[in-house]
């Protein structure tokens, strides 16, 4: 099975490196620094399950690699709209396509029946071209459970857990997933296959539509987060609202609130994925998290007030870091050019 990892960042890095330790036919697809530091030097995982070194085939071009069994999309949610047009010379005609991205994927309501069914949300899928690119026949959903950070180009650090979950969007419990988990469980992971996988998605989304944007907007970890009796309050607005829209969705939730606070504070002093990406001046991936709520919120009548404030301050956030950064290039390459 040829399997490529289309965004080896840190959560498709770590698959990548972990199915190349196990000597799986495995590509990793990359840009920018960290490309060049793995295709110099391999790439360096650092785990408390034991650090490593693999030196997998690494590419900058889709169309050099030819046809796969499965893509990995290991980019962020914002990051499909570019990506997944170019993903056409890696499809043969079984070709599997495997969403990790957090928040609602642009999949969930294909095939899904009744008044929603085919609904597209603007905030996840802009003008619907990445359900132009990828039939919904390829798509595998994938959630993952692990902490995974990039330290340096080229190496990324794994923190905690093994788990990466699949499901079918029909909700069967088919070969394909299990063709697809065996090569991660032959690497070391966990890899249930859930037949109800739509309502994993808002078991997971319970958290992150709460603890990611606020985490960016206040530098607080998860223990912190839990902890902080004002922030704490906030954090069960935002997951209370998010409820609600699951349950207009007849998504009956297997956890509480209570019990997603008491596990976000047993993880301890961890930072989201969101933190790390507005501390390394990397875009937020907001939309697809947050603002994908609201707009199924909108569309639904139900009343998301506390959201809707954190949605527009984080991606205030997010909008003037982005500037910033911008700023701060087009003055290196001034600079450079004055020299020149």
């Amino acid at each position: 099975m040829r399997i490529v990892i289309a965004g080896a960042g840190a959560i498709g890095g770590y698959i990548g490196a972990k199915l190349a330790k196990a000597g799986a036919d495995v590509v990793l697809f990359a840009r920018g620094p960290h490309l060049l530091a793995m295709q110099l030097r391999g790439l360096r995982v650092l785990s408390p399950d034991g650090d490593f070194d693999v030196r997998p085939q690494v590419t900058g071009d889709l169309a050099t690699i030819g046809h796969a069994d499965v893509i990995f999309l290991g980019v962020k949610a914002h990051g499909l709209t570019s990506l997944a047009p170019s993903l056409r010379p890696l499809f043969g005609p079984d070709t599997a396509v495997v969403s990790t991205q957090n928040g609602i994927p642009w999949w969930y309501f294909q095939g899904y029946g009744g008044e929603l069914d085919g609904l597209r949300l603007e905030r996840v899928d802009p003008g619907g071209v990445i359900a132009g690119a990828i039939e919904p026949r390829r798509v595998v959903g994938s959630l993952a459970y692990f902490a995974t950070e990039i330290v340096e180009p080229g190496v990324i650090r794994h923190t905690e857990g093994n788990k990466i979950s699949f499901g079918e969007p029909d909700g069967t419990k088919s070969d394909r997933a299990r063709t697809i988990a065996d090569p991660l469980i032959a690497a070391g992971f966990r890899c249930p296959i859930n037949q109800r996988f739509r309502h994993e998605i808002w078991v997971k989304l319970l958290g992150n539509v709460a603890f990611n944007p606020i985490s960016a907007l206040t530098g607080g970890t998860l223990e912190e987060l839990a902890r902080d009796p004002d922030v704490s309050t906030v954090v069960r607005a935002l997951m209370a609202e998010t409820e609600a829209v699951a349950r207009t969705l007849n998504i009956e939730l297997p956890i509480t609130i209570d019990q997603r606070m008491a596990g976000a504070e047993k993880v301890g002093a961890h930072k989201t994925s969101m933190l790390q990406d507005f501390e390394a001046g990397r875009p937020l991936e907001i939309e697809a998290i947050v603002g994908a709520v609201v707009e199924l919120g909108e569309r639904l009548g139900v009343a998301m007030p506390a959201t809707r404030t954190v949605y527009a301050c984080a991606k205030m956030l997010d909008e003037k870091s982005r500037s910033a950064k911008a700023g701060a290039v087009a003055q290196r390459l001034a600079t450079v050019a004055r020299r020149l």
